[in-house]
């Protein structure tokens, strides 16, 4: 009688092929699981990387400009185009209105006006189009005794423009000190009409210290100067001529 075949080595074999399939398996999940997380890694480190690269650029700016007097920034104000500065009567002291309310205001930018009742904080000191408060806040600011340095769309979109801009917001640091009471904030198209007589720049503070019929029966008028260019030696005249102890509520933050 014919001996029947023996299994056992063909189950051996067997036992091994699947064993190796497994292992190859395996080591292919590994690539595939690494692979994932390598790109994950690599999209958070470019995500981190361009997040930090405003803080970055911001740094390197204010580091450029660290040891420069704020007169020295920009264009010197002889040769920047910087017109009189402009006086008129205010109103709108201690007039508080509904957040989310839209005043309509009849100067651009404002100089004093109704306004809400929290200002912008004081340790904010510049702002863009993509986060600056609300005008009816800023002007609460102007109550408070800041100057407020506005700036256009042309200023905006100009690199070299920028830097110096934050450049000088950076020369007014705080909270201590309320002579920093300072913000640059932009002037933009949906805000109303344009500066006037191509200007790009313009200065505005609440006063107290008006007299005639430049100012209300309590001395309060707005004040404006405009500059065709961007300049710091105007930016440092105009805080000099209008502290913020001139404003209806100076001791306010």
């Amino acid at each position: 009688m014919a001996k029947k075949p023996s299994t056992s080595g063909s189950k051996a074999d067997r036992r091994a092929v699947v064993e190796q399939l497994r292992k190859e398996q395996e080591r292919k999940e590994k690539r595939r699981t690494y692979a994932i997380v390598g790109g994950c890694v690599a999209v958070a480190l470019v995500i981190v990387g361009l997040g930090a690269y405003p803080l970055i650029r911001d740094a390197r700016e204010s580091a450029r400009f660290a040891d420069t007097e704020l007169a020295a920034i920009g264009t010197p104000k002889a040769d920047a185009s910087c017109q009189d500065v402009i006086t008129a009567p205010a109103d709108g002291s201690a007039q508080h209105v509904p957040d989310g309310t839209t005043v309509e205001y009849t100067s651009a930018p404002p100089a004093f006006g109704e306004h809400y009742a929290a200002p912008a904080v004081m340790s904010r000191k510049f702002y863009t189009a993509e986060d600056r408060p609300r005008l009816e806040t800023l002007v609460h600011n102007l109550e408070h005794g800041y100057n407020i340095l506005w700036y256009d769309e042309s200023l905006a979109d100009d690199a070299e423009s920028v830097a110096e801009l934050r450049a000088i917001a950076d020369k007014f640091p705080g909270t201590d000190d309320f002579r920093n009471k300072f913000i640059v904030a932009p002037w933009t198209s949906d805000d109303g009409e344009p500066f006037p007589d191509g200007a790009t720049m313009a200065m505005t503070h609440w006063s107290v210290s008006g007299e005639g019929d430049e100012a209300n029966e309590d001395g309060q008028q707005g004040v404006w100067q405009y500059c065709g260019e961007l300049s710091g030696e105007a930016v440092a005249e105009f805080v000099e001529a209008y502290p913020f102890t001139d404003s209806p509520e100076p001791n306010a933050f």
